[in-house]
């Protein structure tokens, strides 16, 4: 089975900027382009197989055609046809509402749906750009309704400034914030819940100010804090650097400028390859290398055996990978 490309679906946002055309080498006409939805089994918003023998395919069909041959034997028993991952390049012209996600068990109870646990890595920021995660102090259920109601509620939040490289994990509960000046790479459970906790008062792009879950963002956040919210890690050249690990999805970095392979004989997983730097080519055993460029993401199967990644050009090739373990 080969490796699969798809056609992004390209999200106007009202924070949207003008980055990820041209960091994915599109060229379009849309505006405010906020969100990339690189891989998505979003009901509405299935990306669909852009080459090849099974072109115009959605994930959801391909899944529901090779099953565990594609995701995984376990990973199919357990989320049927459904791609379990939504990959995303996010572009922050302005600052996104703060926010917070249900976990597995509120979603359910709620929505009949799954929670949202996710991660962040920086592609790129401006000098000074920053973000929120999590809590800088203990509050209350009571004094979180109070600082909604006199928008005080970013002076409990942990601030960082971040740069290239930089990671964050985000399980469900966590109070976040993407800031203006922040291009960012997210893996997260195939989700679309997110409870809006402070929208700063302005407007959605229909002109009206944009709706508030407060009742419900109370009751799903963690309010423990808790010693440290980055992501630290080594990040060793030209080897696989695992920077998140979790039940629903592992996460590794490679900063290449050498021709790695990665055994996957023993992974019963599909692999997501997002390019976030430079360009090369990707290969599975038995099959023609795949050129891949920044902003491009490709699902490898299940079946694969092993993945080749070449580097190419002048500067290191980085790559992040994600499998469920």
């Amino acid at each position: 089975m080969p490796i699969f490309k798809f056609t992004p679906w390209l999200r106007t946002m009202v924070w949207g900027g003008a980055l990820i055309a041209p960091y994915k080498g599109i060229v379009t006409d849309q505006a405010n382009i906020g969100e990339s939805w690189e891989i998505s089994a979003f009901k509405g918003h299935e990306t669909v197989v852009s080459e090849g023998e099974y072109a115009g395919m959605t994930i959801t069909e391909l899944v529901s055609l090779k099953k565990g041959e594609l995701v995984g034997e376990k990973v199919y028993a357990e989320y049927g046809d459904k791609f379990p991952l939504l990959i995303k390049f996010i572009d922050a012209r302005a600052d996104l509402s703060i926010q917070v996600h249900p976990d597995d068990e509120m979603a359910a109870r709620v929505h009949g749906d799954k929670g949202k646990t996710e991660m962040w890595y920086v592609v790129d920021a401006e000098e000074g750009a920053s973000l929120y995660s999590g809590l800088s102090e203990a509050i209350t259920p009571e004094e979180y309704e109070k600082r909604i109601a006199d928008s005080s509620i970013t002076d409990v939040l942990a601030r960082f400034q971040v740069k290239e490289g930089d990671v964050f994990f985000l399980p469900a509960g966590r109070i976040h914030a993407i800031c203006s000046g922040c291009f960012i790479a997210e893996i997260q459970q195939t989700s679309d819940l997110t409870y809006r906790i402070y929208d700063y008062g302005r407007l959605g792009l229909d002109g009206k100010p944009r709706e508030l879950h407060t009742e419900l963002a109370k009751q799903a956040i963690d309010y423990k804090v808790y010693d440290n919210y980055k992501t630290d890690y080594i990040s060793k050249p030209n080897e696989e650097n695992v920077v998140v690990s979790c039940s629903y999805f592992t996460t590794s970095l490679y900063e290449l400028t050498e021709q790695v392979t990665k055994d996957l004989s023993s992974l019963d997983s599909f692999v997501v390859v997002m390019c976030v730097r430079g360009e090369g080519t990707l290969c599975l055993p038995g099959e023609a290398p795949v050129a891949v460029r920044q902003g491009e993401t490709v699902l490898v199967p299940a079946s694969a055996s092993a993945l080749t990644i070449t580097p190419s050009g002048d500067s290191p090739m980085k790559v992040l990978t994600s499998c469920i373990e």
